[in-house]
């Protein structure tokens, strides 16, 4: 008998350097605290926990999105479909970047529909980096900007953001992160852990220096449509006919559309790149399943109603949490301009961010996100969604309240 060879060699190199994301690390400590009918009769937690840990619509997915899918899977929709998605919901998607950005793609060769907004920035980056190139990566940041550059054996450059001025974007700090080694530069507006935008003047410096340098930029615009003031450009409509070449923008029906679950996303770009990840779509997810497009060409056709309330009843959970965050003692928070998260500077309590949000989760029973989830610049901070109602939202805040008061007041030196 071949011995088995040791842990350490039975993996890629590349796949062991990925961490676990410790985002889904504390969902999977409370999912085992909720499970334990005998949990730790000293934690007090009742197993009634605060969940603010995972970015993902409270709502439940409107029922005529629901009902599309099962009418178009009763209609015999059950086989593979193109590569690219299905053409009906491409051009549905053509019309909804037309309207939103005052840019048209051709529905036929500058879209792809992925299996999510995560495949599509898997999809990406494996077109456009070369091993040991460079991605540029703004942080703190969705973190699977940094580990999808990892996985392509590509080499993701963290660009820290200044805490001192609530993360806003810097555009030149990430210019001065753009090499002749770089392949493409992620700009995520807005920001998941932040909230911040990017205004259309640092997209245009950042677009310069990228196509200057032959690079890429990957735009993130999941949350753009849950934005509570103005909503910020999207970066293929400040580009200019020659840097729109350089662009491939990311979205998709989870956020916006309370679709998480229904795993669509899309990537659209100039028609060379796309004709390439339509290629390598073949060997990932192949296609979206079939239902899921139909549901996700009703959501962008449909009724906007359910949507804008959620948006709206985001917009009160924003204005709630900021007055609240900003009555409790040493804490603080930039105001997030859109998605649904607050990313609060716990630095007055003793501990890493990583810590912090154990006490919380173990001893008040609040789920949240260490800041260092998010890369370089993190450490220090927590990230909490508001994407919960309000009672709930209320119950996790008096529970970190109390848990601030007892610790400085603990403390002799606050």
């Amino acid at each position: 008998m071949v011995p088995r060879p040791s842990d350490s060699s039975r993996t890629s190199e590349r796949v062991r350097r990925i961490e676990p994301q410790r985002i889904r690390v504390m969902f999977d400590r409370a999912a085992a605290l909720e499970a334990d009918s005998n949990a730790d009769p000293d934690l007090d937690l009742d197993l009634d926990l605060v969940h603010l840990e995972i970015g993902e619509p409270d709502f439940e997915t409107p029922t005529h999105v629901v009902e599309a899918a099962h009418e178009a899977a009763a209609g015999g929709a059950t086989n593979y479909t193109a590569n690219a998605g299905i053409l009906e919901l491409r051009e549905a998607l053509s019309e909804r970047i037309a309207e939103e950005t005052g840019r048209r793609v051709d529905p036929a060769s500058e879209i792809s529909v992925t299996t999510g907004g995560v495949e599509a920035h898997h999809l990406a980056v494996h077109t456009v980096a070369d091993p040991g190139d460079e991605i540029v990566v703004p942080t703190p940041a969705w973190p699977n900007s940094i580990s999808q550059a990892e996985l392509a054996s590509a080499v993701p450059v963290q660009v820290p953001m200044p805490a001192a001025e609530g993360f806003a974007p810097d555009p030149e700090r990430i210019v001065d992160a753009i090499g002749p080694e770089t392949a493409a530069v992620v700009l995520t507006s807005p920001s998941n852990p932040t909230g911040r935008v990017f205004d259309a003047d640092a997209i245009e410096r950042v677009l310069e220096a990228a196509v200057d340098h032959e690079a890429y930029v990957l735009a993130d615009e999941v949350y753009r449509a849950l934005t509570y003031d103005a909503t910020p450009p999207s970066v293929a409509s400040v580009a200019d006919r020659e840097q729109r070449e350089w662009v491939l923008t990311i979205d998709s029906v989870s956020k916006r559309y309370a679709m998480t679950g229904w795993r669509v996303g899309w990537i659209s770009g100039p028609a060379d790149v796309i004709g390439e990840i339509v290629k390598i779509r073949e060997s990932s997810t192949s296609s979206v399943n079939a239902p899921a497009q139909y549901a996700a060409l009703e959501a962008l056709t449909g009724p906007r109603e359910p949507f804008e309330a959620m948006r709206d009843a985001f917009g009160a959970r924003r204005e709630y949490v900021v007055d609240r965050l900003e009555s409790i003692p040493e804490l603080s928070a930039a105001r997030p301009e859109g998605a649904f998260y607050a990313f609060v500077d716990v630095r007055a309590l003793e501990g890493s961010s990583w810590e912090i949000t154990e006490r919380l989760l173990e001893e008040y029973g609040v789920v949240t996100a260490p800041g260092t989830a998010f890369g370089d610049g993190g450490e220090g901070y927590i990230r909490l969604s508001f994407a919960n109602d309000l009672d709930r939202l209320e119950m996790g805040l008096d529970r970190l309240e109390a848990m601030v008061r007892a610790e400085l007041e603990s403390d002799p030196e606050s």
